[in-house]
């Protein structure tokens, strides 16, 4: 009886350990509706042969993977439209469409003999192949042949579909322009974690980026700005011996090109023109669509708050055959079912000091600027929804009293999105609280400063229905990267990842499985994969944050915590560098009179793993003025 129990436990804990290990071993992002280890491995051959239907959007599929395959592991991959013995990887749709999965969604087998991946659709055989790539070695992710590698697949069995719809990204190109080929590398960073939507914000005060041939002004002029190095919100005013050939623009052939690109990669690219507000480069480039005289002096942001009118005439019918122009052109550009038109920030002020705006009041009954802008937007809506295309906007949109069909992106928090569904209008949830990526990512000290902070923990917690709307109407969330602080793509890189995993899990796999303590190890993994691509990421989640405040003898006190377990804090006060020699963080540090600066870096056991922080204590100390009202 006692070998019984002996060998039956045995048992148990060999099957405990496999569960383990399993678990290590497979590290997906976003976390699979259901997900099954099995014992064993799949060892990809040298020679791949790769079967799967002939049908051109699955070719697109297959392409994706034997290039993936190709450079990393140099496989010699063949594709073929016949099923035949032996199969590396088998792609097949169904033959009677399997409900739950939908149109995205994959069944992934793979065996000690090969892998199959199942769907209804193409782009749920393409989500598969990512939940393949992801399956492979960290070396699958680089851009260069490697060697020495044994390319091992764990087995398992996923099942697996997305939440919602719309899964996004907003790539802010105005503030700083980004090349055609880096907003492609974008597109490949984000189809590699399911998202299916970039949203391009186009045009704003800074530049006007997509070529509209009917009004050449807009980007002969309004594309170019004097280049600003700094800052955000301290920059100069440019003075006019300062060249205005800093910026760019898309032209119609490099806009085409670009929804190609996400159109193979089964993503789609929703176009953004904000207006009434944010329009400074469209006055710039024409002029008598201002209400106000000489607008049309073009600058960058010099502070918090323009200092020239920045938005458009809303009471002028040049402006509406101007937006006419626009969108005509935009809609042909962009085969997506939406367009953006903005609406976010509109200074209002500029329209009570408008004799025009005034006399347009009193024709339609205005009482009020929101009504002003409401009346402009839903003309808006009309112009969009004539070129076939449906009507999109931030909340701002529904002050004044929302457009018959109009959808809205709520970035406010998430009432403005609850306020629009509860009228029975499509919401997009975009919080700041949540989802806005030009948030800084740690402690101030260590990031280009904007509004506010927003870790990564933080990020994780987005969640895009409410409990009080009808959740049929919120068709999915996104987060938006907005530019004024991003100078170049590697900043862009910077800011989105790892933030732009939460914002994935939290659009793509089930509410009930989302787990901060199963993601962060899943991060970590990602982390190996994109030094492996070359693809820069933020290790801020290593980052201690600080908390300072006075002690009962008002002796000023620093407490540190860390965002993920399991980490040791080291510190000094005398201005050396810190090493796991020195002091560990245990517990409230009361800082000495004549400290300067707090050194503090973090450690995995021996290893040291978070940046190397160097906190003034003036900073700690105007924390604590600030926060306690003290001057």
């Amino acid at each position: 009886m006692k070998k019984i129990f002996l060998a039956a436990s045995c048992i148990f804990i060999a099957y405990l350990s496999f569960g383990q290990a399993s678990k290590t071993a497979v590290a997906i992002i976003p976390e699979p509706v259901s997900l099954i280890a099995k014992q064993g491995n799949f060892i990809l051959p040298k020679r791949v042969l790769i079967a799967a239907p002939s049908q051109a959007d699955v070719r697109l599929v297959t392409t994706y993977l034997k290039n993936k395959l190709t450079t990393s592991a140099g496989s010699l991959v063949t594709v073929k439209s016949a099923f035949s013995t032996p199969t590396t990887i088998k792609f097949t749709l169904n033959t009677k469409a399997d409900t739950v999965l939908g149109k995205e969604g994959y069944h992934l087998w793979v065996t000690k003999k090969g892998i199959i991946i199942r769907a209804n659709e193409a782009a749920g055989l393409f989500y598969g192949a990512q939940t393949l790539i992801q399956l492979l070695p960290k070396q699958v992710e680089s851009n260069e042949l490697v060697t020495g590698v044994k390319w091992v697949v764990p087995c398992v069995d996923i099942k697996d579909y997305p939440r919602f719809a719309w899964r996004g990204l907003m790539l802010d190109v105005s503030r700083h322009f980004f090349t055609k080929d880096e907003v492609k590398q974008y597109i490949d960073q984000m189809v590699r974690f399911k998202f299916n939507l970039l949203h391009m914000h186009l045009t704003d005060d800074e530049g006007w980026r997509v070529e509209i041939k009917s009004l050449p002004k807009l980007t002969t002029v309004g594309a170019y700005n004097v280049k600003k190095v700094g800052e955000f919100g301290r920059f100069s005013a440019p003075t006019p011996d300062e060249p205005r050939t800093y910026g760019g623009f898309y032209t119609q052939d490099d806009i085409k090109e670009l929804v190609q690109y996400g159109k193979e990669r089964f993503l789609n690219i929703m176009p953004e023109i904000d207006v009434p507000g944010h329009s400074l480069a469209a006055v710039a480039s024409y002029p008598e669509l201002s209400c106000t005289p000489g607008a049309d002096q073009y600058q960058t942001r010099s502070g918090e708050r323009m200092t020239v009118d920045n938005t458009l005439n809303p009471s002028s019918e040049k402006t509406y055959d101007f937006l006419d122009k626009v969108i005509t052109e935009v809609a042909q550009l962009f085969p997506f079912g939406y367009i953006h038109m903005g609406g976010d920030e509109c200074n209002k002020s500029y329209w009570a000091k408008s004799d025009s705006v005034t006399a347009l009041m009193k024709r339609e009954n205005l009482t009020t600027y929101e009504q002003v802008q409401s009346y402009f937007e839903k003309r808006v809506e009309k112009i969009v929804e004539a070129k076939g295309k449906k009507f999109m906007g931030w909340d701002e949109i529904i002050e004044g009293g929302l457009g018959p069909n109009a959808a809205v992106m709520s970035w406010r928090g998430i009432q403005g999105g609850i306020t629009a569904a509860k009228l029975g209008h499509e919401v997009v949830m975009s919080p700041t609280t949540f989802a806005y990526l030009d948030y800084m990512q740690s402690d101030r000290i260590m990031e280009p400063h904007v509004y506010a902070t927003l870790r990564l923990n933080t990020t994780y917690e987005f969640e895009p229905v409410p409990d009080s709307v009808d959740a049929k109407l919120i068709l999915g969330g996104q987060a938006n990267l907005w530019t004024e602080q991003v100078f170049n793509f590697r900043q862009v890189e910077y800011m989105t990842w790892p933030r732009g995993f939460a914002i994935a899990e939290s659009v793509w796999s089930p509410k009930e499985k989302k787990n901060w303590n199963d993601f962060y190890p899943r991060v970590e993994k990602q982390f190996a994969r994109f030094n492996e691509a070359e693809i820069k990421y933020a290790p801020s989640m290593y980052d201690p944050s600080f908390t300072a405040r006075p002690d009962a003898s008002n002796q000023l006190v620093v407490e540190l915590t860390n965002e993920i377990p399991g980490l040791d804090i080291y510190y000094s006060f005398d201005n050396s560098y810190p090493d796991r020699f020195y002091p560990k963080y245990t517990g409230p540090l009361t800082v000495p009179k004549d400290a300067t600066q707090l050194r503090v870096i973090t450690y995995r056991g021996k290893e040291p793993i978070g940046r190397m922080i160097t906190m003034p204590v003036s900073e700690l100390q105007q924390r604590v003025d600030r926060k306690y009202g003290k001057h």
